[in-house]
């Protein structure tokens, strides 16, 4: 026999032994390691939370449903504590803004409104703050000192402003923030409230602000979209108009990209602009705004907050809670009349199936978050 053909018989053996070996029923499989659900799972892709938010989702009767997407406020300039109390009995509600009170006025109303929850079975809130930089320290008397948003030199120093600001949310029970202000600096109802005191400065600073304060388990929100900085006028007193370029959108991406987990859209109108003309309506209501170019266009699946309703740039809109709801908002913050808007959204809810769809999706998104909250 030749040498090529013993060498041949001989490798060919040694594949059969090796190939007698392996148990061919036996596949070896690398284990994945869980995703742990917490804030930082909620834009990931994680089975177990999907199943989590439909088992929730389908305890809630239609007027829980609606309710989740509402957010009044307590406290000065909102409303008295036993108007909320009553809300909340009601199920008419699924979250609360703390507006302008002492630290302990806050901590106390959390405290009482979570045991209102939890007596009547409704789901946990939500608890929101504007604790900006520029406004925290006015808002909640008595929080930890901060230097105002423009007055901030570094990333460092405003990663280290927002865990300030974070302790006392945490001691607080507040686990929504509505800052940073990620404007220009030209308007002067808030541009003192950012960074852009150096352009340059407002996505680094907006994201060491955003990833400290949700590493603290709370949720951050870049606002006010698609940008509030270059108009001149106040949208607390009117409607405001962008006209022509949104040259305040390129903030966005970068902060939707680093993970930003809430996003506020603003009262303001878009005209002159090819593919987000607004046709008069605040940006709140406008779905164009809304769903097509913060949604689809720009990818963002985090929760979109309106800006508070009773301001004067969206007040006289007709029906403004229900088309806020069907533009792609999920959560309608500090309506004029809480009750009513409820009674709006549920009535279209009932009533139109496109509509109950689009709220369908937002209160799961809403649930999936206080699930990552850890409230549920």
């Amino acid at each position: 026999m030749k040498k090529h053909q013993l060498l041949f018989l001989f490798c060919l053996a040694i594949m059969t032994a090796c190939a007698q070996k392996i148990d061919t029923n036996e596949v070896i499989q690398v284990k994945k390691e869980p995703i742990p659900i917490n804030i930082h799972a909620y834009l990931k892709d994680v089975p177990e939370l999907d199943a989590k938010v439909d088992s929730v989702f389908k305890t809630l009767n239609n007027n829980s449903i609606v309710a989740q997407m509402i957010m009044p406020a307590v406290g000065r300039l909102g409303q008295k504590e036993d108007t909320i109390k009553a809300l909340l009995r009601d199920q008419l509600i699924g979250g609360v803004l703390v507006l302008n009170g002492t630290k302990e006025q806050g901590t106390s109303w959390i405290k009482t409104f979570e045991r209102m929850n939890a007596e009547l079975g409704n789901l946990p809130f939500l608890y929101s703050a504007d604790a900006e930089p520029s406004l925290v320290n006015r808002k909640i008397i008595g929080s930890a000192k901060v230097p105002r948003a423009n007055m901030i030199k570094d990333s460092l120093e405003a990663a280290s402003v927002s865990q300030t600001i974070s302790n006392d949310l945490n001691e607080m029970g507040i686990n929504y923030n509505f800052s940073p202000v990620v404007d220009m600096a030209m308007n002067k109802t808030v541009g003192y409230r950012g960074f852009a005191n150096n352009p340059k400065n407002i996505v680094p600073f907006s994201q060491a602000f955003i990833i400290q304060s949700q590493n603290q388990n709370i949720i951050s929100t870049a606002k006010h979209f698609p940008g509030h900085g270059l108009v001149s006028g106040d949208t607390h007193k009117s409607l405001q108009m962008i006209n022509g370029e949104l040259k305040e959108l390129k903030y966005y991406p970068p902060l939707i990209e680093s993970g930003v987990l809430s996003i506020m859209v603003a009262h303001i109108a878009i005209t002159n602009n090819d593919n987000f003309n607004t046709n008069g309506l605040p940006a709140t209501t406008s779905s164009i705004v809304v769903q097509d170019l913060l949604r689809d266009s720009l990818n963002f699946k985090g929760l979109i907050v309106t800006d508070a309703m009773n301001m004067g740039g969206v007040a006289k809109i007709e029906n403004a809670s229900s088309k806020a709801i069907g533009a792609g908002c999920d959560i309608l913050l500090m309506p004029k009349n809480a009750r009513k808007a409820h009674a709006e959204i549920l009535h279209k809810y009932n009533t139109e199936e496109n509509f109950k769809n689009k709220s369908n999706e937002a209160v799961k998104r809403i649930i999936r978050m206080k699930i990552c909250l850890g409230l549920i």
